[in-house]
């Protein structure tokens, strides 16, 4: 199953390294493939260097993909871990 969501960077810092490194690890955990895609680029959220490459800063507007057998699931726990701020206060 292939599911496409439109998200938006909301923390202060943007997709940092310690935000990559929290959206890597919790899309580690999924068999599927999770992907980030910003103006035509798609990188493996599973890798933080492809992450790091997007620089997206607050308010960047990106789309999370994820694409396999447990993709819903996926979707779910990434999708709540980017609107939370990746758990950060700002």
């Amino acid at each position: 199953m292939k599911l496409e969501r439109p998200i938006e960077i909301k923390n202060r810092l943007g997709l940092h390294a310690r935000a990559s490194a929290k959206l890597v690890k919790a899309a580690a955990q999924f068999e599927c493939d999770v992907r980030l895609q910003l103006d035509g680029q798609s990188v493996d959220a599973k890798s933080i260097m492809g992450l790091m490459m997007l620089a997206a800063a607050q308010g960047t507007h990106l789309t999370l993909v994820t694409d396999g057998v447990d993709a819903k699931a996926a979707m779910t726990l990434l999708q709540q871990l980017i609107e939370e701020r990746f758990e950060e206060d700002e």
